[in-house]
């Protein structure tokens, strides 16, 4: 059964940094590509990165180009995102995925975390 658990939202500042986790045991990490989405309050759910499965190829959207860097750690079955330069509109709710296919994805992804918030604000 795949679990994926996400840590390390919080409360932070306009300009401040996060490091978000998602932790993923129960299936074979390394083969998976792996994607980040958000949600906002009021707001449908919006794409954020996406990583390959041997981290050779990673997208983000162009909302969080430069500030946000996703990675993985295969050997920990760990997911992570990177966030610098925070700003309020980066508020929301962040959820991992394992997308359904062998290619990247972006929310084609048929397992997700339970998510994780994160919260911007002076």
């Amino acid at each position: 059964q795949v679990q994926l658990v996400e840590s390390g939202g919080g409360l932070v500042q306009p300009g401040g940094s996060l490091r978000l986790s998602c932790a993923a045991p129960g299936f074979t990490f390394g083969n998976s590509p792996m994607t980040w989405v958000r949600q906002a309050p009021g707001n449908g759910r919006e794409w954020v990165s996406a990583i390959s499965s041997g981290s050779r190829t990673t997208l983000y959207a162009d909302s969080v180009k430069g500030r946000f860097t996703i990675s993985r750690d295969n050997s920990k079955a760990t997911l992570y995102l990177q966030m610098n330069s925070l700003k309020p509109e980066d508020t929301a709710v962040y959820s991992c995925g394992k997308c359904s296919g062998p290619t990247i994805c972006k929310v084609s992804a048929n397992d997700w975390g339970q998510g994780t918030q994160v919260i911007v604000s002076a």
